[in-house]
């Protein structure tokens, strides 16, 4: 199966093609997630923290695919226990969230780095918990990515994934095609400057492994108990597994 990338007019690979989309995008990212998903990925995002586990001892966290920080800050708020690390190979959004964490001053809790999912710059059984929230489908090898958070979670830790999936209803997966495929694109063109950003989110979608055969892919990966919590009609999905 041939991989979607963000731009077709150019032979460089789809990390690369990736890190520029989010470093072109950055400044606008929160504000088209939260327009577009009409505010909706707030209560995803509150969802995912709920399978975190509670501690009152202090616990490494890795926020694979940080972004602009927003899990991690969620995470850090309802769980200060937790010393967050956050990868991110984009540049620009790590730079929005690292003022974010100053201004919220979470500094000591929170700490971002440019990394990569598939060469991830921490040891082995480094963390209690792994998060991802709308990264992993970004992969240019998901297998790896998964083998590598496999890799430097500790036994019996826990990896939390969020992560939209294509809805199977039949009266509501013609509208998020409507949606996604046709609207989200050209609105996140106009505020986002870049026409394929959100053509791109769309095609990654379709082509995602979702619910049974990503759990499946997490069991080759090494994980077990694997399970998955379909939200919001099937636009987004919690996956979650343990080491």
């Amino acid at each position: 199966m041939n991989q979607v990338k963000p731009y077709i007019n150019t032979p460089d690979s789809k990390k690369l093609q990736v890190t520029k989309m989010f470093n072109k995008i950055a400044p606008v990212y929160d504000f088209m997630n939260r327009f577009l998903s009409l505010g909706i990925d707030a209560s995803w995002r509150k969802k995912t923290i709920l399978e975190i586990p509670k501690s009152q001892e202090p616990l490494n966290l890795l926020d694979v695919a940080t972004g602009t920080g927003a899990l991690a800050i969620q995470i850090s708020n309802q769980y200060p226990n937790y010393m967050i690390k956050g990868i991110d190979i984009s540049e620009g959004m790590l730079a929005l969230g690292q003022a974010r964490i100053i201004k919220e001053g979470l500094s000591k809790n929170i700490e971002f780095l440019v990394g990569d999912a598939e060469q991830i710059p921490f040891s082995n059984d480094f963390f209690d918990v792994v998060t991802a929230a709308f990264g992993v489908r970004n992969f240019e090898h998901l297998e790896l990515g998964l083998k590598e958070i496999h890799r430097i979670l500790k036994s019996k830790g826990k990896l939390v994934i969020l992560e939209f999936t294509k809805p199977r209803g039949l009266i509501f997966k013609p509208l998020f095609q409507l949606y996604f495929k046709y609207i989200l694109p050209v609105v996140g063109k106009y505020f986002s400057k870049d026409p394929d950003a959100y053509k791109y989110l769309f095609e990654s979608v379709q082509q995602f492994p979702d619910y049974e055969r990503f759990t499946a892919k997490l069991q080759e990966a090494g994980f077990k108990n694997c399970n998955f919590q379909v939200l919001t009609f099937g636009i987004c999905c919690i996956y979650t597994a343990e080491k």
